[in-house]
């Protein structure tokens, strides 16, 4: 729809919520692997749906989107089908690509761990029982998302997966947090400086913590 035929009201119910990343290209055919960030794939991933594209400026896929023609399952691991990516050089200029779609903000969600960047922002951010600051923002990277926590001694990156946030409670205004030894000690000045944490350590502890948020 046209920006110029929404009103206001009706644009204040809506927000863009993040529902996957294409993480990079299966087979020769145009199939891209996918990492879910929703327990419902069955409804966010049907044939037809359109999800805006999050890339680099410079890629010739800013500022489109694109449509799931199709998506499958092997080995346990989503793959999605999209139309007018042919083949698989076309696949691999969309690796990393992250997918939001538009959402009503009133929508109640009965998926564990989904929920909008508005609705953590603010959230008072607890280690070991002790509160160390409250969340500023979602920084939705590449490789992983990270919480962005304002403390009394300036911001900290951290890594929003499960292994590192193990409890979000909305709530009640909570966020629980289990961070190696040193996360907060020794404050990273730049976000290239903050390695992921490795896959095994997400999925030791199930799904990751971050399946549905708006920016």
């Amino acid at each position: 729809m046209n920006d110029a035929t929404v009103d206001d009201s009706e644009k204040d119910r809506t927000q863009q919520l993040r529902v996957g990343r294409l993480t990079k290209a299966h087979g020769l055919k145009g199939a891209i692997k996918l990492e879910l960030f929703t327990d419902d794939p069955g409804r966010r991933f049907v044939p037809g749906a359109v999800f805006t594209l999050q890339v680099p400026t410079g890629s010739a896929w800013h500022g489109k989107t694109i449509e799931l023609v199709e998506l499958r399952w092997y080995n346990q691991h989503a793959v999605g089908f999209f139309k007018d990516v042919v083949d698989r050089s076309a696949a691999e200029t969309l690796a990393k690509a992250i997918l939001w779609i538009d959402a009503d903000v009133a929508e109640q969600s009965d998926e564990q761990d989904a929920w909008y960047d508005h609705q953590l922002v603010g959230l008072a951010v607890m280690r070991d029982g002790v509160r160390i600051g409250t969340i500023g923002r979602l920084e939705h990277m590449p490789a992983q998302d990270l919480l962005i926590v304002k403390t009394p001694t300036g911001d900290v990156m951290i890594p929003f997966v499960k292994a590192i946030v193990p409890s979000v409670d909305v709530k009640n205004g909570l966020v629980t947090i289990t961070p190696p030894p040193g996360l907060l000690e020794e404050l990273p000045e730049d976000p290239a400086d903050l390695k992921p944490v490795p896959a095994d350590a997400e999925t030791d502890a199930a799904a990751p913590a971050t399946p549905e948020t708006t920016p």
